[in-house]
């Protein structure tokens, strides 16, 4: 057997910024072991996999120790190619998930996500948090993720971690966010379950991350920059229970995944 593969960077407009991503389109589902194996091996933060079903196509995402509920970046990447690639003259791209129906248009030259909204409930800074950090969040708030709200994009910038400690907190990642300087917010997002502690870009926490700051700025559109050594740009817009993440995609590479001798 064999699969396309593409390899996708995510909320760039540049070779080797952003998040990169694989996409592998599948004309029916294969064993999640399988898909599972294939995310290990490519040991990227994560990799897409899509089925077209109708008019939609059913998405889903492998980190390369586990499926995942949502991915921002891996689902702009999948709707790159399928742009770029397989349907170029579609128009909307109807997406079902684990996290209910998702959308993507390209408008002004970027990809638009249609994401659902997560705001998070603000709680208590778990002790764990203040082992793990060398600077100490001034504020949090729980959805999927833990929100940790620092006090300058400084802080951001210089932030210094430990993440044992925050294994067995009950949260897929740790968000730590603050006002920006020349945006209106700026993040990171750490996992401390995976392979790779920190996240380049993460759609996903922009869930999060939007009605957060869009309920502090009192505004509904809003730029951000997660600071990675990688860096990513998206525009937040928030309307009611939905969020809208813009960003590009740049391609990196096409290939082919060769399982024949898989067992």
């Amino acid at each position: 057997m064999e699969l396309k593969m593409y390899q996708i960077d995510a909320f760039t407009d540049r070779l080797f910024g952003g998040n990169p991503a694989a996409v592998c389109p599948l004309n029916e589902w294969l064993e999640p072991t399988l898909m599972q194996k294939i995310a290990e091996e490519n040991n990227l933060a994560e990799t897409a996999f899509f089925v077209k079903n109708g008019d939609s196509y059913e998405i889903r995402w492998f980190m390369p120790h586990d499926e995942i509920d949502l991915c921002g970046h891996a689902t702009l990447a999948s709707a790159f190619v399928i742009f770029n690639y397989l349907e170029p003259n579609l128009k909307t791209i109807y997406f079902t998930s684990q996290s209910g129906p998702l959308e993507a248009q390209v408008e002004n030259g970027r990809i638009v996500l249609d994401f659902p909204s997560r705001p998070p409930r603000m709680v208590d800074i778990p002790e764990e948090v203040h082992a793990s950090f060398n600077h100490k969040p001034i504020a949090a708030g729980a959805s999927r993720d833990l929100l940790l709200l620092f006090e300058s994009e400084n802080e951001i910038k210089t932030l210094e971690y430990d993440l044992s400690p925050l294994k067995d907190l009950p949260y897929l990642g740790i968000i730590a966010t603050a006002k920006g300087n020349e945006v209106d917010f700026v993040s990171r997002v750490f996992d401390a379950n995976a392979t790779m502690p920190e996240d380049p870009v993460t759609g996903s926490s922009h869930c999060t991350l939007a009605p957060f700051w869009s309920k502090k700025l009192n505004k509904t559109t809003l730029s951000a920059k997660q600071l990675s050594a990688r860096h990513g740009d998206l525009i937040c817009t928030l309307k009611k229970d939905r969020v809208y993440l813009a960003g590009n995609a740049v391609l990196y590479s096409k290939g082919t995944i060769y399982l024949d001798r898989f067992a």
